[in-house]
């Protein structure tokens, strides 16, 4: 075993390093990048800052007295400018002060008050409904003013808006308007899935922009008509749980206008519309990618998928006047700079929510769609909660499982499937378990009354994708964290949960049929029916739908630890398969793992996920294939870098102590306690101790100014990283952690001028393998990625 002279490989980092730091970029879809997004919305917040009058106002467009100013209050909103910004607090002030009869402005003030402080301007909301209700047109439509005749559709989508947000704040709107406003973008649409821009109930040249305010009118409208596709009586008791109650026009008419959608995308222009109105558009379109949750829109002439969102951004980030920061449009309105560098930043700020959760696409038919709203409506009761992490909201999608890769998949933390036949599934095993081994959670529910088939498939779905026999779906016991992570769930109200626990944590939960005890529905019935507008449930009903949600939140929580990244963050998602394309060993370093008697393999992903990111990170090539070695196996001399971590305590052999220390006099071990366990960790201490005992050598902390923990060569700074400390529940409270930051705490043993020993008492490992949970004590998933780096750096290369 020869190790490189230090020197050598100082030479080889420095250019390595000055390699990645000259390497051009291009600025293509493919490698946008978030930073550049957030420079993006940062400038354009700046501009629209810089152009506001001293009386918080901005300049209006001819005839709109105040609308600019609501506007662009909307995008600072969005964008996450606090409410605490004297510049934003001094617009809303205007805003408050607003008195008009024209429906964009209206509607706009409407739908800036409901996001900003809907409490307080309860009163104002309220009247702005009721205006926004009698100015309706008797065809469902609206028109610029209610002095005026006709109905207009850009207008009629404003309205649509504003009302569907005066709901969600609190405020009634009779179930009359929207049936009348639904009847309007029906009778208005084209024959081919289109809408045009006419006022008249005639076929108009299709537009893009046109199409997508009918789309979202109609999800919008529909959404606050239907029920759900599972009854509730009048008595406010269940009647079914599997049914097809949405309105089948308004289905078919979003469904067609979607094909059309998709068969003339683009984010260059606004399609069919020679006018231009590009930057309205791109608003109009992030509404129809998140209302629909679509993550591609689809061509089916040419069986292409357009990726909106990152498409998109990347034309809006090209498009930004770099020096100023705006966006202009190419049209009377747009070309007043704050407008459209309003309606791209509601682009890209609204479009970058974080993705809760995806909504699995699966075999013919819609089997895994029996209750359209229900992931719609634990996303809304989720968001409410998590207000306070995630003010701008959450999101979430469907994703078709046939054509997804696992990088699709991990646009989301956890994938939701349901139904009530058997899932054809089988064919995408390995497809599942990579998504579970980088990080993913699988969330299952056997969601109609007669779910054998389902029942049956996912069982032998789990053990395809988990052909080792000690994980296997077992009955989640009482005392299990999902229970209680966020909400408490009654022992009498818990439906028939499953789980698989798979290196450091639970990463498949499954409700299944109900059973004697249970709850009577399943847990998507009950978030289905959960947001009815107008239901009057009965106390066992409330009951149970409040365990329902309690449920969902609770695995949410657990799966993601309330840690999401917005959308934009995936677009650097490292794909295991690039980051480990050269599948040939020659030249490639190579790290075990060491087999010992305390758990050591429980984080089988972890060394793995390491060296992909070091391949990825430090250009470094190493293999990523499991080398479990036994400590008093002579071919531990092989490997100048050695892995161990554990989860128990263990007691090693004396020739097992014996072989380690010589090992140690010239290679290196690095190690963590999984979840920072103490037993582990006080083994850990108790054997490597004794083993240079004699020489009074010991395990101590590694001073915080030592080069390993910093980017000299070629590394990371670590002088901040941040560590989880789980928290006692108080109460009936959910889990907490604490978020400490600091230098990384790491103990080593020192033979001689080197650390032979590097140890974390705190979790690397799960975080590696991004299964941490609550209740893991360790550092965050990025840091200990960084820690980790830096730790092989220094005992791969010795600098």
């Amino acid at each position: 075993m020869q190790r490189c002279p230090a020197s050598l490989w100082r030479s080889v980092l420095t250019v390595v390093v000055a390699l990645r730091l000259i390497t051009p970029s291009n600025a293509t879809a493919a490698d946008i990048t978030a930073e550049q997004v957030r420079k993006s919305i940062e400038s354009g917040v700046e501009y629209l800052k810089r152009t506001q009058n001293q009386n918080g106002t901005w300049n209006d467009f001819i005839g709109y007295s105040g609308g600019t100013t609501c506007l662009n209050s909307l995008a600072l909103l969005t964008a996450g400018v606090s409410l605490d910004d004297e510049q934003l607090r001094r617009a809303l002030e205007q805003v408050r002060k607003l008195e008009s009869d024209k429906t964009y402005v209206v509607a706009l003030q409407t739908m800036v008050l409901c996001m900003a402080e809907p409490a307080r301007d309860h009163i104002k909301i309220r009247r702005n409904a009721a205006w926004l209700e009698t100015s309706q047109k008797k065809d469902g439509g609206w028109y610029y003013g209610p002095q005026m005749d006709g109905s207009d559709p850009s207008n009629s989508q404003y309205a649509v808006l504003a009302l569907y947000e005066a709901e969600r704040a609190g405020v009634p709107v009779a179930s009359r308007t929207w049936q009348l406003a639904e009847r309007y973008w029906l009778k208005i649409q084209n024959h081919d899935g289109s809408w045009g821009y006419s006022l008249m109930r005639v076929e108009a040249p299709a537009r893009g922009s046109m199409t997508c305010a009918g789309i979202a009118s109609l999800v919008m409208c529909s959404g606050r008509l239907n029920a759900g596709d599972a009854e509730i009586s009048a008595d406010g008791s269940i009647l079914k749980c599997c049914g097809n109650s949405q309105t089948e026009d308004a289905a078919r008419a979003i469904e067609n206008g979607l094909v059309w959608l998709g068969n003339n995308f683009s984010v260059q222009s606004n399609p069919g519309c020679p006018e231009g109105w590009h930057m309205y558009y791109m608003y109009c379109l992030e509404r129809v990618g998140r209302m629909t949750s679509h993550r591609f829109f689809y061509s089916r002439g040419d069986f292409r998928k357009y990726d909106w969102y990152r498409m998109g951004a990347e034309m809006l980030v090209s498009r930004q006047d770099a020096l100023s920061g705006y966006w202009k449009g190419d049209n009377r309105a747009e070309a007043m700079e704050s407008i459209g560098t309003s309606f791209a930043l509601l682009f890209l700020a609204k479009g970058r929510r974080p993705i809760l959760v995806s909504k699995a696409k699966f075999g013919p038919g819609n089997d895994w769609n029996h209750h359209r709203s229900d992931i719609a409506n634990l996303t809304t009761y989720v968001e409410n909660r998590w207000k306070k992490e995630f003010p701008l909201g959450l999101s979430w999608q469907v994703v078709d499982v046939s054509d997804a890769s696992v990088d699709d998949l991990l646009q989301a933390p956890v994938l939701y499937i349901c139904g009530e036949q058997t899932p054809n599934l089988l064919n995408h095993a390995a497809k599942f378990r990579e998504y579970i081994d980088r990080g993913g959670f699988v969330f299952a529910d056997a969601c109609c009354p007669n779910s054998a088939g389902f029942d049956q498939g996912f069982r032998a779905l789990m053990e395809k994708v988990f052909e080792e026999p000690e994980y296997k779906l077992k009955p989640v016991p009482p005392e299990h964290p999902l229970w209680y992570a966020e909400e408490p769930v009654r022992p009498s109200l818990r439906p028939n949960l499953w789980s698989i626990d798979y290196g450091c944590r639970t990463c498949v939960v499954y409700s299944a049929p109900t059973e004697q005890g249970d709850l009577p529905h399943s847990l998507s019935c009950y978030w289905e029916v959960s947001a009815g507008r107008d239901h009057k449930l009965d106390n066992a009903l409330k009951n149970q739908m409040q365990a329902a949600l309690s449920m969902g939140i609770n695995v949410l929580a657990y799966a993601t630890n309330r840690e999401l990244k917005s959308k934009d963050e995936n677009f650097e998602l490292p794909d295991a398969k690039k980051t480990d394309e050269d599948t040939t060993d020659r030249g490639k370093r190579s790290i075990a793992k060491l087999r010992h008697a305390g758990g050591c393999n429980a984080a089988p992903g972890a060394l793995p996920a390491l060296l992909r990111a070091a391949s990825r990170e430090l250009q470094a090539r190493f293999s990523t294939e499991q080398r479990l070695v036994s400590i008093s196996d002579p071919a531990l001399f092989r490997y100048d870098v050695v892995f161990m971590h554990g989860r128990h305590g263990f007691k090693l052999s004396d020739t097992e102590r014996k072989q380690l220390k010589k090992y140690l006099e010239r290679g290196t071990l690095i190690a963590d306690a999984i979840c920072a366990n103490k037993d582990f960790a006080a083994a850990f201490r108790r054997e490597i101790n004794a083993l240079f005992a004699d020489e009074g050598i010991k395990l101590e902390t590694i001073p915080a100014s030592h080069p390993m923990f910093t980017d000299k060569f070629g590394g990371f700074d670590l002088s901040k990283v941040t560590r989880r400390e789980p928290q006692r529940r108080a109460g009936d409270g959910p889990l907490q952690a604490r978020q400490r930051t600091g230098s990384p705490e790491i103990e080593g043993l020192k033979i001689g001028d080197r650390y032979a020993v590097l140890f974390s008492p705190y979790d690397l490992s799960c975080a590696l393998e991004k299964h941490d949970s609550l209740e893991c004590e360790g550092y965050t998933r990025e840091d200990a990625e960084r820690i980790g780096l830096n730790l092989l750096l220094y005992a791969t290369f010795e600098f």
